[in-house]
């Protein structure tokens, strides 16, 4: 490939493929991180130390997502919008710093039809090496674990739209609204959650031996989540699981 900019994200993919990048290309590697407000707190100013960690150089592209047509009136192809605008951020500054291909962290288990975003993807361009390697997620775990990177085991964080009904406008404040109140259950020592925004209702979602965690400080995070602006704290009893905002009709 010559020179490649990974878009980067923090996370056990992206975190892998840049590392690989860095040992193949011999320092023709940049780590393109986007930063917007469906980003979590502190997200991007961890990629950028992860990043600086392995050795990649950095770069921040500045999204704000008011500007992207569409997108916050959150139909189901919000995620196809999302990373269609992201990624054209991305190659005009990689072609602006010499980097002729843009790689990004899917591998051979983000099927097209649970990951929307995917066919932006194809249409930009963008090449996927852990999808095209057959590389599945437990695969990237595993090479992770075995070359001591710190994200082997970090659980996948999604963009902060996914926590609201499709259909239901997204705005600023709905965003603040679920970074802080996730935050709030982390702060439990929960790694593995979300907290879904049903209006005056906040849905959390943690694995099942979480939850006494959640029940233990019941009172603490009702009052925090009300002072966030939620009127009821829900605890999902069928457990965390991916995509659950896809279950309703």
């Amino acid at each position: 490939m010559g020179k490649a900019a990974v878009a980067y994200s923090g996370g056990a993919d992206s975190t892998f493929l840049l590392k690989i990048a860095q040992e193949e290309l011999a320092g023709g590697v940049l780590a393109v991180i986007v930063d917007s407000q469906v980003m979590p707190s502190g997200m991007v100013a961890e990629a950028i130390e992860q990043a600086e960690r392995i050795g990649v150089d950095t770069a921040v592209v500045r999204m704000d997502i008011r500007t992207i047509p569409g997108l916050t009136e959150n139909g189901r192809d919000r995620c196809y919008l999302c990373k269609r605008a992201m990624f054209q951020s991305i190659l005009s500054l990689a072609s602006a710093r010499g980097y002729g291909t843009v790689l990004d962290g899917s591998h051979s288990g983000d099927r097209d039809e649970d990951r929307p975003g995917r066919a932006a993807l194809k249409e930009l361009g963008v090449r996927s090496p852990l999808a095209e390697a057959g590389l599945s997620k437990d695969d990237v775990r595993h090479f992770s674990m075995l070359m001591a990177l710190p994200t082997a085991e970090k659980p996948a964080y999604p963009c902060l739209a996914t926590r609201i009904p499709f259909n239901d406008p997204i705005t600023l404040g709905k965003l603040r609204q679920v970074d802080e109140a996730e935050r709030a259950v982390a702060d439990l020592g929960i790694d593995v959650l979300r907290v879904r925004h049903y209006g005056s209702i906040a849905r959390i979602e943690v694995l099942p031996m979480d939850m006494s965690k959640v029940l233990l400080s019941r009172e603490i995070l009702v009052s925090r989540l009300r002072e966030l602006g939620f009127t009821y704290v829900d605890l999902d009893l069928q457990g965390y699981r991916a995509g659950s905002m896809g279950e309703a009709p």
